[in-house]
């Protein structure tokens, strides 16, 4: 299997799935930075047999504190909530939302961090689905419950790779901050104490691994986008935003490349609340 088909589902191939009745859990992740709960554009339209799923709620554990905006659930709170939305050992999960791949990425992160392997995400999201003309359902879905076993607990220290505060200052990795240019420039900071970025950090803006259409690029115009930043697409890699959410998207892009890169979770949240953390600003 191609790393693409281990990061990514199209809607031709779910659509078949859905079709041939395969054990499958469709979740809905739609969050946006401004409209974090989902649940009423998700009643008012979803792909058939969707599940909501709340990132701030379920995908996030805001009991644990000095992690930043978005801290990582454990593992037992994420099986407790998986099994809710009826999903089960044998399932294929695939993931979706309606903004930049941003709910969709973190789901696919956090999952996948947590051990799960068949975690896809829809490429293109809900308009991609809408624009092939495919059903969709409105109202709430009621699963079943699910048995899925979730085999990591600690997801900081899970199957995906993670930097600390500590590693991503310290230089051993291009570290990619995928934020809005404004933002890492510190020209304004909406949501953090502090505007500003990690020194050293380069900017590559979660939505320039998108096409125009919201799919993931392909591996030649990634790497090209990469390049053209002087960035060494085969080098390590790690990735930070405002809270660990967008950097999914730059690490499930490169995932579909076949390449890992690590996530700091706690991202400019973290590090900004830390008076004392160097803070670079400008374009540099």
């Amino acid at each position: 299997m191609e790393a693409r088909d281990q990061v990514l589902i199209t809607v031709t191939e779910l659509a078949a799935a859905i079709e041939a009745g395969d054990p499958l859990s469709i979740l809905d992740v739609r969050w946006r930075v401004d409209q974090p709960d989902g649940r009423p554009a998700y009643l008012e339209g979803h792909l058939p047999g969707a599940v909501y799923v709340s990132l701030d709620d379920e995908l996030s554990d805001h009991t644990v504190a000095g992690r930043g905006r978005h801290p990582l659930p454990s593992g037992r709170r994420l099986q407790a909530a998986a099994r809710q939305w009826g999903i089960r050992d044998d399932s294929l999960i695939v993931v979706y939302d309606d903004w930049n791949r941003a709910g969709s990425a973190r789901a696919w992160w956090v999952l996948s961090a947590a051990g799960l392997t068949k975690v896809r995400i829809l490429d293109g999201g809900l308009a991609a689905w809408r624009a092939a003309g495919q059903n969709i359902d409105t109202g709430t879905v009621e699963p079943l419950p699910g048995n899925v076993t979730v085999p990591q607990d600690d997801l900081y220290a899970g199957s995906r790779p993670t930097l600390t505060a500590e590693q991503a200052g310290a230089g051993g990795v291009t570290l990619l901050d995928a934020r809005a240019p404004e933002r890492f420039r510190g020209d304004v900071e909406p949501l953090d104490p502090v505007a500003g970025h990690i020194p050293g950090a380069q900017n590559l803006p979660s939505t320039a691994v998108l096409a125009s259409d919201g799919t993931f690029l392909g591996d030649y115009a990634l790497r090209q986008l990469l390049t053209d930043r002087d960035i060494d697409p085969d080098g390590p890699i790690g990735a930070y935003c405002g809270s660990g959410v967008t950097a999914s998207v730059t690490i499930a892009a490169l995932a579909a490349m076949g390449r890992d890169a690590a996530l700091f979770p706690g991202s400019w949240s973290q590090w900004s609340s830390d008076s004392t953390l160097p803070v670079a600003r400008g374009s540099e």
